[in-house]
């Protein structure tokens, strides 16, 4: 079973042959020692050790502590007694107490619940701990959904009050109004009134005056020849007085005005359980057909037989016609491909290099093209956000719309079809996953501490452990997450020229990358420790920009100022 290492690492392992400084890939498990491609095969070959079990080094028993037994200090205590659960030598089986006993290796049952340990590792990291926060997650969304609903409760309240506050206002200002005309009414006849009194006042003083005129003896003649008859008092005029008008108040109460606002209520209906996905989706892949199958058996022997080469042998070249550079390779059915430029250019040829098709597209410098599992062609149309479908009848469809974001990288996965796309917007970029009908499955955008770990995913692949590589140019690294979206590595070359361009994995699970600065062809293990320098402007290599491993298991290699592609042999 494979051992767990360290996830920044990028130093390689050496062997462990005296005196061979080369790169460690496999494991003795007998001797405890490591391995070169080399060593492995002299080890193999030797009487002393041909029948030993030399694995792929990941693979590899741990080298246990040797304890001295208690009870015979001269043996190693290397057995381990199943029913009493204490280590043991080989003398002590023979002992009484342990007569009828079962015992193990020790290093057997160490790498059995070693095994058993990684692999709850495994489900924890890929499934549980990823389902716990994707759950954590929807209850944050469902958190700030119940924030939103009852803010626009609180502003439906706010303005059912308002409506009211306006109505109260408006019955308000018409009741004044009343009151005021009333009174202006009241006002007015009492104003009548009162001329009619002041008139009459006026009256009894004119009439008050005449009468006063006829007292004074001097004018006894004129009383005498008065006629007195036509002086007589007109009555006092009657008047009414208003009635007062008086105000009835409104009968209502606090429910009367809760009732105008509206009622807020929970709806009494069963709550829905939160969906679990299963382990099963999140950890398996999809059902293979008896062809997958058979061709998962072939690839397993063929690994079995593979290793990386000590020299690396160019196969061939071939120059693709309608391009002037060879930016991204694609690999389509019965070995064909698809290649593209910098200007938009995107041809489809044979091995030979002869041109079967060619369209223009808005691509320019990225991996912005792949081959489905159904033999399809899809590619990323960043000026019109979308992906585009070029079927083998040369029909071209329009298969997915990806919203604000722009499809930059794109890679069909080889496991299960489905689509991996590197998108950026406004600074920011993610990785979106969608199935083979184009629905979003997943987004990875930022790490277990929040930060963004992709910035310019300039070229995209998917390991054959699912591992999702990509090239991001302005972090001048190689980025890989596993399926689950969490962080594994970020391999630099431990400096800041590295610019790392096309990318491609093997059946090896190796993950090989073009160093565009150094002009050189990387190739590192699945976990990111660097085997070798594959490629370098010793061997012809000027300015490497694609990568793509072909069935045949070689490696080919467009450049920037060529239209020539070249086929490596690194494998062996």
């Amino acid at each position: 079973m494979a051992t767990s290492l360290p996830v920044t690492a990028q130093h390689y392992l050496k062997c462990g042959t005296d005196n061979c400084e080369k790169n460690c890939q496999f494991y003795c498990n007998p001797c405890h020692r490591q391995l070169c491609e080399q060593c492995r095969v002299k080890h193999q070959k030797s009487l002393d050790t041909k029948n030993h079990e030399v694995v792929p080094f990941l693979q590899h028993k741990r080298h246990l502590p040797v304890d001295k037994c208690k009870l015979h200090p001269t043996r190693n205590a290397d057995i381990l007694c199943n029913e009493c659960k204490i280590p043991l030598c080989s003398k002590c089986t023979t002992m009484e107490e342990h007569f009828g006993h079962k015992f193990v290796d020790m290093e057997d049952t160490d790498a059995e619940k070693f095994a058993f340990c990684l692999e709850e590792i495994s489900k924890i990291q890929e499934y549980f701990l990823p389902t716990s926060k994707e759950m954590k997650t929807e209850t944050d969304e469902d958190g700030r959904e119940v924030k939103k609903i009852m803010d626009g409760i609180r502003n439906s309240i706010k303005a059912e009050a308002k409506s009211l506050k306006d109505l109260v206002d408006k019955v308000t200002s018409d009741k004044l109004e009343q009151a005021n005309t009333i009174e202006k009414s009241l006002l007015k006849v009492l104003k009548q009134q009162e001329k009619t009194y002041h008139d009459y006042n006026k009256y009894l003083e004119k009439l008050l005056k005449e009468f006063h005129g006829y007292l004074p003896l001097s004018n006894f003649k004129v009383l005498l020849s008065a006629k007195l008859e036509n002086s007589k008092i007109q009555s006092i005029p009657e008047t009414s007085k208003p009635v007062s008008p008086v105000f009835t108040a409104g009968q209502f109460t606090y429910d009367d005005v809760s009732k105008l606002l509206g009622k807020i209520g929970v709806p009494n209906i069963k709550p829905d359980k939160r969906k679990i996905k299963p382990m099963a989706t999140s950890l398996t892949q999809l059902k293979p057909t008896g062809k997958e199958i058979k061709q998962d058996r072939e690839k397993s022997d063929m690994k079995q037989t593979l290793s990386l080469s000590t020299y690396v042998t160019k196969v061939r070249e071939y120059t693709v016609p309608g391009v002037d550079s060879v930016f991204h390779v694609s690999l389509g059915k019965s070995g064909r491909l698809w290649l593209s430029d910098g200007r938009g250019n995107l041809v489809h040829t044979d091995l030979q290099g002869n041109q079967l098709q060619k369209i223009q597209t808005s691509g320019k410098y990225e991996g912005y093209h792949t081959v489905t599992q159904d033999g399809d062609l899809i590619y990323t149309d960043r000026k019109n956000k979308v992906i585009n479908r070029i079927k083998q009848d040369n029909t071209v469809t329009e298969f997915i719309r990806t919203g604000d974001w722009e499809p930059f990288s794109i890679h069909s996965s080889h496991i299960n079809g489905d689509i991996l796309v590197g998108m950026i917007k406004d600074g920011e970029a993610k990785i979106t996953r969608y199935n083979k009908t184009g629905e979003e499955i997943q987004n990875i955008q930022r790490d277990d501490k929040g930060q963004e770990m992709h910035d310019d995913p300039r070229y995209i692949t998917e390991n054959i452990n699912g591992d999702i590589c990509t090239s991001d140019i302005n972090k001048r690294a190689m980025v890989v997450v596993n399926r689950s979206g969490q962080h594994r590595f970020s391999y630099t070359d431990q400096g800041s020229k590295f610019f790392p361009y096309g990318i491609c994995t093997d059946i090896l699970s190796h993950i090989i990358v073009c160093d565009r600065y150094l002009k050189k062809v990387h190739i590192l293990n699945q976990d990111g420790h660097f085997l070798s320098t594959l490629l370098t402007p010793q061997q012809g290599l000027t300015r490497p920009r694609s990568l793509c491993v072909d069935d045949e298991n070689n490696l080919h290699v467009g450049q920037f100022d060529s239209n020539t592609v070249t086929v490596y042999k690194y494998l062996e």
